[in-house]
């Protein structure tokens, strides 16, 4: 039986449902994930577009192209609150990623790598089991 999860938006306008397990669940240090957030990092897990499935009110998307490989990335967020829901991106079509900390349990899926080392702040301790990336993108495993 495929595991079921649920999150949203800090307001409740948009919900989401994911089924199954994550492609991967990583950690990003790139400057775009830090100013996206206003945090140190973003928790980021990937799934199949047919994994989740979005309720709620329409989510509103804001483009950017990345400075390194100029692909597009769009944020989805909550236009009445502004929490960024999910992300797609270029490089991946068919992939939307889940912002980690939107899911009501967000302990329930394990972090599998950090990229964009080369972008983390001084303070951040890397865990010794997880794999670290200096740049950025690992291919997605697919199904």
């Amino acid at each position: 039986m495929n595991s079921v999860h649920e999150g949203g938006c800090l307001c409740g306008a948009i919900r989401y449902r994911v089924t199954g397990e994550p492609a991967l669940s990583q950690v990003c240090h790139c400057t775009y994930c830090q100013r996206r957030t206003g945090s140190a990092f973003a928790i980021v897990v990937a799934f199949e577009e047919d994994q989740v499935e979005v309720l709620g009110t329409t989510l509103t998307q804001y483009e950017h192209r990345s400075d390194e490989s100029h692909r597009w990335i769009r944020s989805h967020f909550c236009s009445r609150c502004g929490t960024t829901v999910l992300v797609t991106l270029e490089r991946n079509p068919g992939v939307r990623v889940v912002s980690g900390g939107t899911f009501d349990d967000p302990g329930w899926f394990k972090i599998n790598r950090h990229i964009w080392t080369r972008s983390a702040h001084d303070w951040i301790v890397f865990p010794p089991d997880v794999d670290t990336y200096e740049q950025g993108y690992v291919k997605l495993p697919r199904n």
